[in-house]
Formats: C-alpha cells, structure tokens, sequence
C-alpha cells in the first residue's frame, strides 16, 4: 500500500512539472561570394551578312538576240572569261554601213577642195567674185565635219559589235542564269543576265544599336573610329549552323551614319575565303569580343529569372537574405557580367539559391571571391 502512494504522487508530480518549449531549428549553411572586379572580355553576337568583295550584275550593254551562252550557274570564271555572245550580223552591218558613209564623205571633201582650187586663181585674177570662193570654202568645211562624223560613227559601230562578247569584268562565281540561248535581250531588262561574285575574299557585315556603339567606343583606346578598329582582335564567324568558320576576319570599316529606321551602325568585317567556303548571300553571326575593366561577375546558376528580370539573393544585415535585381551588360562562358544592381564588397548566394525565400535568416559561409579567374 505504501509503495502504491508514492508511485501515484510521482506520476502527479511529473504531470504538472512543465514541458520544455518546441526547439527552434539553427539557420542552414548558405555558401555566400563577395563581389570583386576584374578585367574580363566578352563576346556578343550580332547577325551579319556576306557578300563577295565584288558584286558584279552582268547586263549586256546593247539590244539583241542572244546567240551563245558559254558558262553554267555555279561556275568559276577568271576575269576576261566569255559569259554571253549577242548575235553580231547587224552591228557588223551598222560597221560596215560607217564605213561606206566615211568614203563617201572623204570623197564629198575632195570634191569640194578642188573646188576650192578652181576657184582661188578666178578670184585673185578678179575674174568672179569672191563671193563663190568662199561658198566654196565653207562647202568643203562641210565636208570635212562629215568626214569626222563618219569616223565617229564607226567607232560607234565598232563599241557597239564589241560589246556582242560580254566578258566577265572580274574572277568569281556565276549566279543564276536569267536569260537562256534565243532570248531577247537589252539594258533596260529588269532582270540581268546574271550575277558574278567575286569571294576569295569575303565583307561580313553586322550592325551594332546605339548603346553597343558607346561601349565599344569607350572600351578600345583611340583617338578616332580609325584607331580604334586598329585595336580590335580577330572576330570570329558562326555559320548558320553554328559552326565556327575556321579562318578569323578583321574589322575595317565602320559606316559613317546611323540608320534612321533601326538606329544601328554598320560594321564591315574582312575575312580570306581561299577554299570557297562562303558565298555571297550566306547569312551568319559575328562574333565580337568586348574588354570589360573592373567587371562584376556573377555566376549564372547564382541567378533567378523572373518576368523577364534577372535577381540574386544578396546578404544583408542580420544574415538575412533579400533578391536583388541586377541589370546584366554580357556574358563570358557561365559568368553574367553585371552592369547595375550591386557593387564591390558585396555577397551573394552562390549555392541552393532554389531552397530560399526572401527575408531567410542564414548560417553564411564565405566562399572564394568572385573574379575571372573563377570562369
């Protein structure tokens, strides 16, 4: 009976003893970054396209019939290479008409000379007037500016049966071949005969807005435009593919205005096409490599991405954690560089940015600095 009581006033005691409080779990490890600057390049892409460094139209320069065709699409041709021949019979017959007309015009003129011959000692002699004389003299400047006509108009005649064999102006490739053997031709065509590209070497060219324009003219030391292209590297072309064309081409010419409907400037890259990889038309991507000084880097898996924003959770006071918005000027490999939203000395989340909410208190633990060196 005895023990029976103390064990029910144990039981009452640790009944009404309080319980302990519900343990408040600690703040979980975060690997945070600081923020440091560094000088990086970027590479942006800017859609370009190519074309040969001559871009020949071949028109025939005279109405006719064309009588030959001596190449085919896609053919390669030296510079002096027939393309076309136009039916020669009536230019060789306007010739051969310029030329009756000078012989007849040269014997009108020595007609009129003796005349003039004739007449000289009638009018020394005063035998008539010389009135007739000089009638005579000015028949046979007539006939002299006639003469100067006719050779005129052969030369005439012989650019016009010259220009029956058209030849290619430059070395290139033939484009599509507009007319076919038995087709009237002429200058006024709409269409041309065909096109010739000249592409052992090759103009890339893309365009850069506004904003581009003043960070490349900020990033390169210069004086001019013209010192500042000097200082470009090599540009790379991606191929519509994606491919990387094997040969670097340089930057040489930049426009000399802003286009008005797109408010982008042209640039004008050079590239050596020896194998004949490109022609005129293709489409690609320039590739562009931008020096930034003093960059701020972030990592790209460090980042948030919401409604068109891009956030990072930045340590603020008391270990808590808030999003930031960063406005971001390039990427290099898996690295933003950060043009606005944070600065030197601050520290970011680097690790499980998606277990996170806004306003967590965490245990932070300093990883390296955040520097090129890092991509």
């Amino acid at each position: 009976m005895k023990h029976t009581i103390l064990a029910i006033i144990a039981i009452g005691l640790y009944s009404c003893s309080p319980k302990p409080d519900n343990a408040i779990p600690p703040p979980p490890p975060i690997i945070v970054a600081s923020i440091q600057p560094s000088s990086i390049n970027t590479y942006q892409q800017y859609p370009a396209s190519i074309k040969g460094v001559d871009e020949v139209e071949i028109r025939p320069q005279i109405s006719g019939t064309l009588a030959q065709v001596h190449v085919d699409e896609g053919a390669y041709v030296t510079a002096g290479t027939p393309l076309f021949k136009i039916d020669e019979r009536p230019f060789k017959a306007a010739l051969n008409n310029a030329l009756a007309k000078l012989r007849a015009a040269e014997s009108a003129a020595f007609n009129a000379e003796l005349e003039v011959q004739k007449l000289t000692p009638l009018v020394q002699n005063k035998v008539i007037s010389d009135y007739q004389l000089k009638a005579a003299r000015a028949a046979a400047g007539v006939a002299k500016a006639n003469i100067d006509e006719a050779k005129a108009n052969i030369s005439t005649a012989q650019i016009n049966l010259g220009f029956t064999l058209i030849k290619a102006p430059v070395s290139g490739y033939i484009g599509r071949l507009e007319k076919k053997k038995g087709s009237l031709v002429g200058p006024a065509d709409a269409s041309a005969l065909t096109d010739l590209s000249d592409v052992h070497n090759v103009h890339v060219y893309f365009s850069l807005s506004e904003d581009d324009f003043v960070n490349f003219k900020a990033q390169y030391p210069g004086e001019t435009l013209t010192e500042k292209i000097r200082q470009l590297p090599p540009v790379s072309l991606l191929l519509s593919d994606n491919s990387t064309y094997p040969v670097k081409g340089y930057v040489d010419i930049i426009d000399g205005q802003f286009d008005k409907s797109t408010g982008a400037i042209t640039f004008r890259a050079n590239f050596p096409n020896p194998r004949g990889l490109l022609r005129s038309g293709n489409t690609g991507k320039i590739q562009l490599s931008l020096l930034h000084k003093d960059a701020l880097l972030v990592p790209q898996s460090a980042t948030l991405e919401i409604q068109d924003k891009i956030f990072v959770y930045q340590l603020a006071d008391s270990n808590k954690i808030k999003k930031q918005a960063i406005v971001i000027s390039g990427r290099s490999g898996h690295y933003y560089v950060v043009k606005e939203g944070i600065k030197v000395g601050d520290h970011i989340v680097v690790d499980e940015i998606n277990n996170l909410q806004e306003g967590q208190v965490i245990d932070p633990q300093t990883t390296k600095k955040l520097t090129a060196t890092n991509n």
